[in-house]
């Protein structure tokens, strides 16, 4: 029975990962290594924790000690190293955390794998989850594809290529049986309500004002959550060992343009005259560094792996969108707090 250990499993995307990995894998264990901050949440994963083939442990992969004793406990077979800090803003306000987290805490995971794997790497694989924002800004026109020269902005996408390139030297120079994604913005159910759609249901709900960065003119390429643990399982399983793989959407949209189709879907679950919480938007502030436009060439997964995307933007933001207004509860569990203070530090006065 194979061991698969997914790190960050309880956030966002890692417990889209976990879920699909549990129901789809039942000769598989599967390990959920999640440290638990703000934006991780067992109740992501109420319906797959009592599987048999499901594990969580509460650990932090910047413990260096630790992580190598969980796979010394384990002998895992395979990982798919999700956990990171991931949101720009808090990069920003505190550079050395994304630094432990996503450089040295992969650096563990390398290690950690390198050391029981030793020699024999067959049937191993080390698959690490990155993102679109490690190639930097695109103008008007163009796309990035696997070879796009990195350019990162930010202590958030420079933290991540730096975990990149270290995850490349380990399969260059120790064989390591590695493999790479790189993906563009998600969106879907149980999102920590920092990210845009979320904060933005949430704020339309409460008739909260709509935090708009500069003019609302950078662009974004979205992928629903779901399709992008699909692709997850098919490059995990079918890519090539040492490949790096873009994964997107195909849906660019202006920030402007993406809140105005979110007020309208919104307003009328809400049974209000649709688009009459443009009221709302505020334009704040840009932040420093911002990309103006991120676009995802991934051609190669469709072409080699047979992988794309199941749903368009306004199909998947109706379902996204029905989940939070059905999940209000959750929703006001995670907004309470911790985040309300972050919220009013982050934008109040901008």
């Amino acid at each position: 029975m194979k061991k698969i250990l997914i790190t960050g499993g309880a956030g966002f995307i890692g417990s889209h990962v976990v879920r699909l990995f549990v129901n789809k894998y039942p000769d598989y264990q599967i390990y959920n290594l999640d440290k638990l901050t703000y934006a991780g949440n067992l109740e992501n994963l109420k319906d797959v924790e009592s599987a048999s083939n499901y594990n969580f442990v509460l650990g932090d992969i910047v413990n260096g000690d630790f992580i190598m004793e969980l796979f010394q406990k384990e002998m895992f077979d395979g990982v798919i190293h999700l956990a990171a800090e991931s949101h720009v803003d808090r990069s920003i306000t505190n550079p050395m955390e994304f630094i432990m987290t996503n450089i040295v805490g992969t650096v563990n995971l390398l290690n950690a794998a390198k050391h029981i794997w030793k020699d024999n790497f067959d049937g191993k694989r080390f698959y690490h989850v990155s993102t679109d924002e490690v190639y930097g800004s695109l103008g008007e026109t163009g796309f990035f594809y696997e070879d796009t020269a990195y350019d990162p902005h930010s202590p958030y996408s420079a933290s991540k290529a730096s975990s990149d390139h270290l995850v490349r030297a380990y399969h260059d120079t120790f064989g390591l049986p590695i493999i790479i994604s790189n993906c563009s913005n998600n969106y879907g159910p149980n999102q920590f309500p920092e990210k845009l759609v979320p904060l933005f249901i949430n704020n339309i709900r409460h008739n909260k004002a709509l935090p708009v960065y500069g003019k609302g003119e950078n662009v974004r390429d979205w992928l629903y959550v779901i399709d992008h643990a699909s692709a997850i399982d098919v490059i995990y399983h079918n890519g090539k060992t040492g490949e790096t793989f873009n994964i997107g959407g195909h849906n660019e949209w202006k920030n402007i343009d993406l809140i105005k189709v979110l007020i309208k879907v919104v307003d009328k679950k809400l049974g209000r005259e649709p688009g009459s919480s443009e009221k709302l938007i505020t334009y704040v502030t840009d932040r420093a560094g911002h990309d103006l436009r991120y676009a995802i060439d991934s051609g190669k997964l469709q072409k080699e792996l047979g992988w794309e995307p199941s749903l368009q933007f306004e199909e998947g933001i109706e379902k996204t969108v029905d989940w939070y207004l059905e999940n209000q509860e959750w929703l006001d569990n995670v907004t309470s707090g911790n985040y309300q203070k972050y919220y009013d530090d982050m934008y109040k006065d901008r």
